[in-house]
């Protein structure tokens, strides 16, 4: 809800408790709930009257403006230093592990000859 975790809610509940008082902590829940409700009623049924009246031009212009606020979001100092100071990706296979050399006082022995 609202993108709070229950540690979140939990402290404003105990915030809201001290703040409000244990009397009149459930009326102020039932009113901030009804408000909720009757917010996104309202914004769901805005948004259906919009789409009913504009119609297929609504989705035409939707797919621009989520192009634009993509592009909004891009930052050019972020841009430029990926850009400048990233590595290309590699093209080919990638590169064989070369052999690891002999320790000292180890010896090696080849499993798949045994």
């Amino acid at each position: 809800m609202f993108g709070l975790s229950a540690e979140h809610l939990l402290v404003l509940l105990v915030a809201a408790l001290f703040i409000i008082g244990p009397e009149r902590l459930p009326g102020a829940i039932a009113t901030a709930r009804k408000a909720i409700t009757r917010a996104k009623d309202a914004l769901s049924a805005t948004q259906q009257q919009i789409t009913g009246e504009v119609g297929p031009e609504f989705e035409q212009l939707r797919k621009p403006l989520q192009e634009l606020n993509r592009l909004r979001g891009i930052d050019p100092r972020v841009t430029l230093t990926r850009f400048v100071l990233d590595p290309p990706p590699p093209t080919g296979p990638p590169p064989a592990r070369p052999p690891e050399p002999p320790r000292a006082g180890h010896t090696n022995v080849d499993m798949e000859a045994t």
